[in-house]
């Protein structure tokens, strides 16, 4: 399918997924979020990789106000599901997928942010909350996911006063984990999802899918968990290929550069 503020590529196994709403800092309409969805619900099944963009000087400014209704209390409820459904496909669907940051990373676009699994932010990137001042709350799952990034308390503090984390402090913070040159983000980000689509399909779906359930189970749980999986990914045919090649000297070993 095709959508008028989103567009899908692939690359091989690498599929990019950018938001083409340039001229509204690429704000997330309702029907962007379904769009969203969609792609994830839909990717190829030869796609190992994802990166999100998002065209122009902003990856996105949030939630596009504009379409800011007044609803009651159980309509508010429901729209903030549709945004959970479709952000829960990023953190939670098939594939790895990496953010490419910069100029603008606010509201529901860092909420979407947060939703990926790897973030590479450039030296333009800028993060904020601005719910607060606006009298409304975030509602695209970023009560939930921001918190883990930087904290319960810097999260209220860039609520409460309208703080705004530069690309060095949001770095630093844990907004992203690569901070690189102005412009370079996208290729940062397509270089790591090559290197994570390499990598063996199940161990790449257990750190999506156990490791942040184990980081939140208690610790005797963990460790169960954690056992399981390992042998569950250790059995399969590609591990025990990779493993032997290794000990084959057929793999490369693990340096500084």
């Amino acid at each position: 399918m095709t959508y008028a503020d989103l567009q899908l590529e692939l690359r091989d196994d690498i599929a990019i997924v950018r938001l083409t709403r340039a001229a509204k800092r690429n704000a997330l309409s309702d029907a962007l979020i379904l769009a969203l969805r969609h792609t994830f619900e839909a990717l190829p099944s030869t796609v190992r990789a994802a990166v999100i963009d998002g065209d122009g000087p902003h990856f996105c400014a949030g939630l596009d106000l504009s379409e800011l209704q007044e609803r009651d209390a159980g309509e508010g409820l429901r729209h903030s599901r549709t945004w959970h459904a479709a952000l829960d496909l990023v953190q939670s669907g098939p594939v790895p997928v990496i953010a490419a940051l910069h100029g603008a990373v606010v509201g529901g676009g860092l909420e979407l942010a947060s939703a990926c699994h790897i973030r590479v932010a450039d030296s333009t990137t800028f993060y904020a909350l601005p719910e607060g001042s606006r009298g409304i709350f975030v509602g695209g799952g970023g009560s939930v996911r921001i918190p883990k990034l930087i904290g319960t308390a810097r999260m209220t503090d860039m609520m409460m006063t309208g703080r705004v984390y530069n690309a060095e402090e949001g770095e630093r913070v844990g907004f992203a984990q690569y901070l690189v040159a102005e412009g370079t983000a996208f290729d940062k980000a397509i270089e790591l999802a090559k290197r994570v689509a390499a990598n063996a399909p199940l161990t790449n779906y257990a750190l999506m899918h156990a490791l942040p359930r184990i980081s939140e189970q208690p610790a005797d749980h963990g460790f169960f968990t954690e056992a399981l999986m390992a042998g569950i990914a250790q059995s399969a045919p590609e591990a025990k290929e990779r493993v032997k090649a290794f000990l084959d000297g057929r793999a490369a070993k693990v340096s500084k550069e």
